[in-house]
């Protein structure tokens, strides 16, 4: 299938399509009425060749005249209009306005720039295929481990054809990724070649003419935009590998094509990049004396000024404010009975904000970066920021409870977060977290914002109740349930909330009229609830009508056994008395909770 023809069926870029050719250099309109002849012609040698580039330009100028004529046989007035302006344009901006070689080339870069940035969004549409593959088989293979010892030998057959076909096809599309990666890698090396060899050689020997009189265009805005546009391709393709490791610890087999191939595409991919950026570092004005003849004649004990310049610029630092690293210099000098020597300190890196609503984000990248980091220097780190390990990710998360509280979490508490980032797993050790995982992916808030809405609810409402270990806190709707229905009537647990930020709930077991057991659960408290009443009264004196309109309080055990009160005695004002909170209860007719602030509705589904 033709790459324009790709592209028209991946609605879901459309925005970046008419953004990439929203522009006078190659017009939508041209684009697609010649792209069969655009995607067949050399390029890459158009970009090295002038005398080629002159021969694909007329023949480009030819191509317009034919499909004029098209429009002219359909008496489509508005596009005869369209192609005619286009082939004025290219003749004008090309032809007129610039040297033809420089023109040309321009031309053949910027389709080479816009071809790979086509590629890259085909390849990330690949992906997410890719990815669905997966769990396609993962979920089928999951549930034939698990159901496999009811089904007769005939269903078995039948099962295990199914999963080797499925096998084989996300086999195949791994492959199929792997090459297009490669094909990009291709692409962005021919791309540096030409930009480091020949236009950032041309733009130097420019820069020198211009030094001694030249009226030469040194402008950098130009290179910056290719520079730029190549740098952005290679970290997208360093954030497809991390993705691809990713999935490589979910599902893996025998002659597994990532586990061979991703290793030297990383190696390859990187060293594409710092040849890049290392080109890209350029002095942008040569020094110079305010009062001077020109550049590059220097006095000594006179000031002069220089210009430096990183034209990848915006690929580096087109990041959330809140992934900006700084770092703060302080020098001084040091003089004592003769002696003086200059010092020189300097901050770890620091996110500057200009309000508070970005203080969670920030903290989340100074989190990130000083968990990863072994360079202190490095204010580029969230330009590719890597992966964590499952290891030092559940540790840098308990250390966040730990410092508040000075309890940490266990590891049944961490196989929960791990169950909520990748799914129930026999153990996640394996595992490694993205920063986009950690920070950036909404379902419908990021991982981030809900951890950090429990830390600061447990610091500023529940720091005993957390300490002296009341709460369980991190455990999935599914694995409440199964633990309470092995438990007694009115044994009761305390756990987050997974839906609601900074939310804390308790479920508790009943018994049905048939004696089956039920469990049952209230809607989440909030910061708003707790700031009016201690969540540890809310469970002393929580009460439900029973039959009669009788007020009783269902929450008898703390999991997995303890008598209520013995569990919260040493709670300081546990054992007040309830005397005004039933008034209450009674007065206005809660069915859940003893303060008409905090009324809360029952539920059967947990929150």
């Amino acid at each position: 299938m033709a790459q324009w023809e790709r592209l028209m069926q991946l609605h879901s870029y459309s925005q970046q399509l008419h953004e990439l050719y929203d522009r006078d250099a190659l017009p939508m309109d041209v684009r697609h009425y010649l792209s069969h002849w655009i995607e067949k012609q050399e390029w890459q040698r158009a970009a090295r060749d002038p005398d080629f580039a002159m021969v694909l330009f007329q023949v480009l100028l030819e191509n317009l005249d034919i499909q004029h004529s098209r429009f002219v046989q359909e008496e489509s007035f508005l596009m005869q209009h369209n192609i005619r302006r286009y082939k004025h344009n290219f003749q004008v901006g090309f032809m007129v306005l610039f040297c033809k070689a420089n023109a040309l080339f321009s031309f053949a870069l910027s389709f080479l720039n816009t071809a790979s940035f086509v590629f890259f969004i085909c390849l990330e549409h690949t992906m997410i295929c890719l990815e669905e593959q997966q769990d396609e088989f993962d979920f089928k293979y999951q549930t034939h481990k698990m159901e496999g010892k009811v089904y007769l030998t005939s269903v078995k057959k039948n099962q295990v054809q199914l999963l080797q076909h499925l096998v084989n096809r996300l086999n195949e599309c791994r492959k199929s990724t792997l090459s297009d990666i490669n094909k990009l890698l291709d692409k962005a090396d021919d791309l540096i070649d030409i930009l480091v060899k020949k236009e950032l050689v041309e733009w130097q020997r420019r820069q020198q003419k211009s030094c001694i009189g030249a009226p030469d265009n040194v402008c950098l805005d130009q290179l910056e935009k290719w520079f730029t546009c190549v740098a952005v391709c290679l970290f997208q393709v360093r954030e497809f590998l991390s993705k691809l490791e990713e999935l490589v610890g979910k599902v893996s087999y025998e002659n597994d094509p990532l586990k061979a191939q991703k290793p030297g595409l990383q190696k390859r991919a990187d060293a594409l990049l710092k040849n890049l950026l290392k080109s890209s570092f350029v002095v942008e004005t040569q020094p110079s004396m305010p009062q001077g003849k020109g550049p590059l004649v220097l006095r000594t004990n006179i000031q002069f000024s220089v210009k430096t310049r990183l034209v990848c610029h915006h690929c580096l630092f087109s990041l959330y404010v809140t992934e900006e690293l700084h770092i703060i210099y302080f020098d001084t000098v040091f003089e004592l009975k003769g002696m003086s020597v200059d010092m020189l300190a300097s901050s770890l890196p620091v996110v500057i904000i200009s309000n508070s609503s970005q203080q969670q984000s920030a903290w989340a990248s100074i989190l990130w970066f000083n968990m990863l980091s072994q360079d202190t220097k490095d204010i580029r780190f969230f330009a590719g920021s890597p992966t964590a390990t499952w290891l030092q990710f559940g540790e840098m998360l308990s250390w966040q409870l730990l410092s508040a509280t000075k309890l940490g979490l266990n590891k049944d508490q961490l196989d929960m977060i791990g169950h909520r980032l990748f799914g129930k797993q026999q153990n996640y050790n394996t595992f490694k977290v993205a920063w986009s995982k950690f920070s950036k992916e909404n379902t419908p808030f990021t991982f981030w914002v809900w951890f950090d809405g429990i830390v600061v609810m447990v610091k500023s409402y529940l720091e005993d109740l957390w300490r002296d270990g009341l709460i369980m806190g991190f455990v999935t709707k599914g694995k409440e349930k199964a633990l309470l229905k092995k438990k007694q009537r009115g044994t009761f647990l305390l756990r987050f909330s997974e839906s609601v930020i900074g939310g804390i709930t308790f479920s508790w077991v009943e018994t049905t009229i048939t004696g089956e057991p039920e469990v049952k659960t209230v809607q989440p408290f909030t910061k708003d609830d707790l700031s009016q009443v201690p969540f540890h009264e809310i469970i002393r004196n929580f009460q439900i009508l029973e039959t009669d309109n009788v007020p009783e309080n269902p929450l008898l055990y703390l999991y997995p056994n303890i008598p209520k009160d013995e569990a919260f005695g040493k709670v300081k004002a546990w054992s007040q008395s309830m005397a005004h909170v039933e008034r209450q209860l009674v007065s206005h007719g809660s069915p859940c909770c003893p303060v008409q602030n905090l009324v809360k509705q029952m539920a059967t589904p947990s929150s």
